[in-house]
């Protein structure tokens, strides 16, 4: 159950960032076992000088260009689970037409008590676990 926010250029075409965040969801489903209906994005854009990024910490990119993907998701995976999500994901984005180096991804790992879907509690208590 991952929420994804995509942080984007100001200037990022509608459908880039839709492809994007669906590339994004099959990534995920095909190397960390997210259930294919557990679909959460939110696009944030940004004006290219309201990010700040080292165009060449651990790799060259654009900053004027660079996207942030930040996935929030319920522990559990493996090193190698994550590795190959984020080797997946940046094929994923050159057979999309948009250039790899110019991302930055991370997870936040939690538990089923810090989500809350509706009044009736957390996931926790809504699914029992």
């Amino acid at each position: 159950m991952p929420f994804n926010k995509i942080h984007v250029p100001k200037a990022l075409p509608t459908q880039m960032c839709r492809s994007i965040s669906e590339q994004l969801h099959e990534s995920l489903v095909a190397t960390c076992g997210v259930n294919p209906s557990d679909d959460f994005t939110l696009v944030s854009r940004y004006e290219p000088e309201d990010m700040m990024f080292h165009p060449t910490f651990l790799g060259n990119r654009d900053p004027e260009a660079t996207i942030v993907i930040e996935i929030a998701l319920l522990g559990g995976r493996s090193d190698e689970q994550k590795e190959h999500l984020y080797k997946d994901m940046r094929q994923r984005l050159s057979n999309i037409g948009f250039e790899p180096n110019n991302s930055i991804m991370f997870l936040i790992e939690n538990n089923s008590i810090d989500w809350s879907f509706s009044g009736a509690g957390s996931v926790r208590t809504v699914l029992g676990l």
